[in-house]
């Protein structure tokens, strides 16, 4: 089977559970309970949509939950396969490209980040206005044709980023936000790299998300993307990086950034 044909095949099984998704939502480390925020949610792991990955990292499930948040069809995509796990930068692409064919409009992105600068703390939430490629990995490596030429001026919707930010405030909450830059990894970053990205403006860094965002607009999804605060970057903390910390930050902040993407993705106007 050809990944075309892996795509099809994962789009007519989604079909078949009535759900016509129009925001896709991609769950990073820290964002599971989302799932569990799906009303009338049908399930479906990975394993049953072949366009879809194999995970392999602690605190990302494997499994699309269809159904609605608010008045709106969603498709949950419970955790994301990382470029770190093999090198590729394109092992989301076949997801993303299924949902494009549902008839998605949006996705909506999540991630777990450390922090550059010192007025955004553990335990806040940074919409990304921007990104910096410091991995310099394109998940369209490879495609044929002028549709791999993407533009990424405004990637992050600034249309959507407005409406996330009023969303929040009617909450009672506050957004922050920034430039997220994306560094290969899995190791973190050093002490004289986090200085290299502060010089080069970015607010957080992470290991995920730029390859998927590239994936959407090929497909000419919008996107908004929310980054958890979990840590400051090295050298800016005592505290050494893990991400057994980072996933004990993330448990902690749930409480506060899970109803706030609820409340996100139910008020979008798409």
């Amino acid at each position: 089977m050809s990944a075309a044909d892996d795509v099809a095949r994962s789009a007519e099984r989604i079909a078949a559970t009535g759900c016509r998704p129009r925001i896709a939502v991609l769950l990073g480390s820290g964002w599971r309970p989302f799932a569990e925020r799906v009303s009338a949610a049908t399930r479906l792991p990975y394993a049953q949509l072949p366009a879809f990955p194999e995970l392999g990292v602690e605190g990302h499930a494997a499994e699309l939950v269809l159904g609605r948040i608010g008045g709106h069809e969603v498709a949950v995509l419970a955790g994301r396969k990382h470029t770190y796990e093999s090198g590729d930068a394109s092992v989301m692409r076949g997801a993303i490209a299924t949902l494009a064919a549902c008839g998605a409009q949006v996705l909506v992105q999540t991630n777990a980040a450390g922090s550059l600068d010192g007025a955004i703390r553990p335990g806040a939430l940074m919409l990304i206005s921007d990104h910096l490629n410091i991995a310099q990995r394109s998940p369209l490596i490879g495609e044929p044709g002028n549709a791999r030429f993407v533009d990424l001026r405004d990637a992050y919707d600034p249309v959507l980023r407005l409406q996330a930010r009023a969303l929040a405030e009617r909450g009672g909450g506050a957004l922050s936000e920034g430039v997220y830059a994306w560094i290969l990894g899995p190791q973190f970053e050093t002490p004289a790299e986090i200085r290299m990205l502060q010089q080069w403006g970015a607010q957080a860094v992470g290991m995920s998300t730029v390859p998927e965002t590239i994936l959407a607009r090929r497909h000419r999804l919008r996107v908004l993307a929310l980054s958890m605060i979990t840590n400051m970057g090295c050298g800016l903390q005592d505290e050494p990086l893990s991400h057994a910390q980072t996933l004990a930050v993330a448990q902690a902040a749930q409480a506060r950034a899970v109803p706030l993407l609820e409340a996100i993705v139910a008020g979008l106007e798409v």
